[in-house]
């Protein structure tokens, strides 16, 4: 009885030892995962990741999940590689999320607290224009064709009033932003966050003409394939980051104000209700 006692519980020990050995693995290996995060780019790769990487980094730290920035040089590019499904985080614009939402399956979680998106249209500060009819047979600059606020709003109001203009697209809202205090054009679509948080020496050149009415501001979204556990924390460590003085900071470096809330995809039932299906196509 002792020999048969003593076999069995070196089996069970040899079984638990076994069992732990195959979870040890999966343990390390679900630590090693790296998730990327990527933003629209609405400026630079560098602007973006000098405001966005220490965001990340906090993020990472407080949930437990390794963020990865990841951006692309020019909006359509970026648009293309989240339709693929490329990313396992985005930040995207109103009409964007609307379209990868059905389309890919990108569940928003988040969004700015207290915001409402709005397009806008500047112009630089010593220029004789004062209303939008004066911008009538002008070439404008928009940043690409599916940027939500900055580019479809403005561009289907502009045109609902009647006044002929050649849209160009420029690939960022910078780029917008630099066009027009250089001369290149005349005025161009941007929106009130980047316009904010764009360089003095361009801004202080410019001045907005025209607003556009608000929407539910951008969205940050998890691709379907992200387990809902690792969402949640991510959501929860950036919901409560504007609780933490360096977290307010640097969110209110991205023009943050008031921090992060948590959101649903119907949140965005305002922008589905103005009938976008799919992304306009342009240069």
């Amino acid at each position: 009885m002792h020999d048969q006692k003593v076999q069995l519980d070196a089996s069970s020990t040899i079984i638990l030892l076994i069992c732990a050995l195959l979870l040890l693995p999966v343990k390390y290996a679900n630590a090693d995962v790296t998730y990327t995060f990527s933003f629209v780019p609405q400026q630079s790769a560098t602007v973006l990741a000098r405001k966005w990487g220490p965001i990340l980094r906090s993020l990472s730290k407080t949930s437990g999940h390794k963020l990865q920035f990841r951006t692309a040089p020019k909006i359509p590019v970026f648009e293309q590689r989240v339709a693929a499904g490329d990313y396992d985080f985005v930040y995207v614009n109103p009409a964007h999320h609307v379209v990868f939402h059905r389309e890919v399956g990108y569940r928003a979680f988040a969004k700015q607290k207290g915001k409402r998106i709005k397009g806008i249209i500047v112009v630089r500060k010593d220029a004789p224009i004062q209303s939008l009819q004066q911008l009538s047979d002008t070439t404008l600059a928009f940043p690409a064709p599916a940027a939500f606020a900055a580019s479809v709003l403005p561009r289907s109001y502009i045109s609902q009033q009647g006044i002929p203009f050649t849209p160009k697209y420029v690939g960022s809202h910078d780029s917008v932003y630099r066009g027009v205090a250089s001369g290149r054009f005349p005025a161009g679509g941007g929106i009130q966050r980047t316009f904010g948080t764009s360089s003095a020496t361009v801004r202080d050149q410019l001045r907005v003409l025209w607003t556009t009415q608000g929407y539910t501001p951008h969205a940050f979204a998890a691709h379907p394939r992200v387990p809902p556990k690792v969402v949640e924390a991510v959501q929860n460590a950036l919901v409560t980051m504007f609780d933490d003085p360096v977290g307010k900071k640097l969110l209110q470096k991205v023009g943050f104000k008031q921090g992060v809330e948590v959101a649903a995809d119907s949140d965005w039932d305002d922008v589905r209700a103005l009938g976008i299906t799919t992304l306009p196509g342009g240069e």
